[in-house]
């Protein structure tokens, strides 16, 4: 049993919020329910006189105290592999001409090849592209490579102990600690940092904020120990060097350590290319390079042509391109921006995730860069932003207020009405009888302050609403959750007309065979379809890059593989489903659905995709359909059931 082990499932119930079963927490782990057991034994011993896990027949459900014991939990040890691991790269990051293995396992009371393991540890670690290699002589070993990527070596590892999807001040504080990085002023020279690159308008990039700050406290540490950066030649641009004074003077005051200018420089230029965007006021505006500006504009132009989506618009462009510039910068230093929200994305809003895939996936060939999930996440963020206007247009739902005259009451209560809810409700009617024409009223819905009859035809009880004449806040809620129900019902109702067009017979396979992985199972289902006629073998293929590119497990039980080319002879979807879990990216799921997609259905897209997706995003739901869907029949039959609530 080990603490990480404990820790993750701390961290799957914590962020579902709800109860989940011992068979999911096994399914996501790798393990047996009854280790899952063990590990909820195990982490309520954590804490005396209470529990951090809830248990009941409906499963596990993270306590108030959940967040506080994994806090807890993430202090290491003293003496396990992890904490022995850290003291061994801080050894050979501080010691210029190495360590001595025999000494140094002394100096930690372990064998000798308990160090050597660890060091082997190091070495992959290390792995292709760091930079930096293990050199031995003898005994002794040290570690080679420039101070820069020394500095991302620690970074990474630094990282690698904060939380999945954790950039608050306590999760940065314990990271630096694991390494011994000095943290204690992280949080005031954050403050003041943002502070600072908001008078000069700069936005700011929170996320990666963090990320920096980190950094400025190894630069710290390491001009400390007499380790500075060289000094860079020439005048660098006004805003670098700004920048670059804000960085030096905040670093004296908050860690007592004086920068010099190659340490200054080359934070200011993190900070450029990390966590600000010129804003409008006092920084003047910043055009992007002419040729990635052009490159960016042509991804754009394709993704909006295949997906059928409004984003090729000039402000977009503009700033997806400086974004983009700042990105090639960061994969030529292999310096990548973690983004908290990337699973956040994926899982709630995969369809402008797969835009920001194509995006991606045509700008990483183009500029020959490496472009990873976290990246995508904010391009992702970029496509998201821009299409928030037209879907809050597309989800404005239209009602009818039915409220008997009596001096200006209706109007305050219109008034009330758009002032509360106007921004996903227009009142498009306002009915003043005490007798009104209840079938004739065509809104999606009717907020109305009298009761209707028990029974209007072509008016479901679900549209209406009882509210007060003065609307109240608790008349607010109800009218959000039935807007909530009206919209979840049409978009589900898409979907259920979509998918009895779309399923394709013949192509459902129970019992997929886990040990194929990813492009195994992709291949089998592929071949369902190309016996079909659907698509041909370079689908296949292509379905295969695209995976590549990002794993398509959008939720924690379903993958969706498809093509970013909608080149089928028609749209299909081939269905596979495995009892046991199949390792898919980072998860493990049970239902692998292979969309072929064609020209002609391309508006279909955003329906199928989006909402097949969400109906696999109930953990319950899902596990009836993967438990009774023995073949394709039965499968729609719970489907359908399902959808239908």
């Amino acid at each position: 049993m080990t603490r990480r082990r404990q820790d993750r499932v701390l961290g799957i119930l914590i962020r579902r919020g709800d109860w989940v079963t011992a068979a999911t927490l096994a399914d996501q782990l790798g393990v047996t329910p009854r280790s899952v057991r063990s590990y909820v034994t195990a982490v309520n011993a954590r804490v005396p006189g209470a529990e951090a896990i809830e248990s009941g027949p409906a499963g596990y459900r993270a306590t108030g105290a959940a967040a506080a014991v994994l806090r807890a939990g993430a202090e290491t040890d003293p003496g396990t592999p992890r904490e022995r691991l850290h003291g061994v790269v801080r050894a050979l990051l501080d010691a210029g001409d190495g360590i001595d293995v025999h000494e140094t396992a002394d100096r930690m009371h372990v064998s000798s090849a308990t160090l050597e393991a660890d060091l082997g540890r190091v070495r992959s670690l290390l792995g292709d592209g760091a930079g930096l290699t293990l050199v031995r002589a003898g005994s002794r070993i040290r570690l080679v490579g420039s101070e820069l990527a020394q500095r991302r070596f620690v970074s990474r590892l630094a990282h690698d102990e904060m939380d999945e999807g954790a950039f608050d001040l306590e999760a940065l504080r314990r990271a630096a600690d694991a390494m011994a990085i000095p943290s204690e002023a992280l949080g005031a020279f954050k403050s003041d940092l943002v502070a600072r690159l908001g008078e000069l308008g700069y936005f700011v990039n929170e996320f990666a904020a963090a990320d920096v700050v980190l950094h400025v406290a190894i630069a710290a540490d390491r001009v400390a120990q007499g380790r500075a950066l060289d000094a860079v030649h020439g005048d660098p641009e006004p805003a670098r060097a700004r920048l670059a004074d804000i960085v030096g003077e905040l670093t004296s005051r908050h860690f007592g350590v004086e920068l010099g200018q190659g340490d200054r420089l080359h934070l200011a230029a993190l900070l450029l290319t990390r966590v600000v965007v010129p804003g409008s006021r006092e920084e003047p505006a910043v055009a992007p390079d002419p040729r990635i500006a052009a490159v960016v504009r042509a991804a754009v132009e394709r993704a909006a042509e295949s997906y059928l989506v409004d984003i090729a618009h000039d402000d977009f462009v503009e700033r997806l391109a400086l974004h983009v510039q700042n990105l090639v910068h960061r994969a030529r230093e292999q310096a990548w921006s973690r983004n908290p929200l990337t699973r956040t994305l994926k899982s709630a809003y995969p369809m402008i995730f797969d835009v920001a895939v194509s995006i991606a996936g045509e700008l990483s060939v183009t500029l020959g860069v490496p472009i990873h999930d976290d990246e995508i996440a904010y391009i992702a963020m970029h496509v998201g932003g821009r299409l928030e206007r037209s879907r809050r247009a597309e989800t404005m739902l239209t009602a009818t207020i039915v409220c008997p005259g009596y001096y200006e009451l209706h109007e305050l209560l219109r008034s009330s009405v758009d002032r509360s809810l106007g921004r996903s409700i227009e009142v498009t009617g306002v009915e003043t009888r005490v007798d009104p024409d209840w079938s004739a009223i065509d809104s999606d819905l009717v907020l109305t302050t009298i009761e209707p009859p028990v029974h209007v035809t072509g008016l479901p009880s679900e549209r209406i609403v009882r509210i007060q004449p003065f609307l109240t806040d608790a008349d607010v809620e109800r009218v959000t959750a039935a807007a909530g129900r009206v919209r979840r019902a049409r978009r589900l109702g898409r979907l259920r007309a979509e998918l009895a067009r779309y399923f394709a017979p013949g192509a459902f396979l129970r019992g997929v065979d886990a040990s194929r992985g990813e492009e195994g199972v992709i291949r089998d289902l592929g071949a369902l379809l190309v016996a079909q006629g659907v698509i041909g073998d370079d689908y296949v293929d292509s379905t295969i890059e695209r995976e590549r590119l990002s794993s398509t497990a959008f939720t924690e039980t379903l993958a969706v593989p498809h093509a970013l080319k909608m080149t089928a002879a028609r749209t299909a979807i081939a269905i596979g489903i495995s009892e046991q879990p199949i390792t898919w990216g980072d998860a493990r799921v049970h239902v692998v659905a292979l969309v072929a997609f064609s020209e002609s259905d391309r508006p279909a897209f955003q329906t199928v995709f989006e909402q097949l997706v969400e109906v696999f995003g109930e953990p319950e739901s899902a596990q009836r359909l993967v438990r009774r869907g023995v073949d394709l029949s039965s499968f729609l039959d719970e489907l359908a059931a399902v959808i239908d609530g």
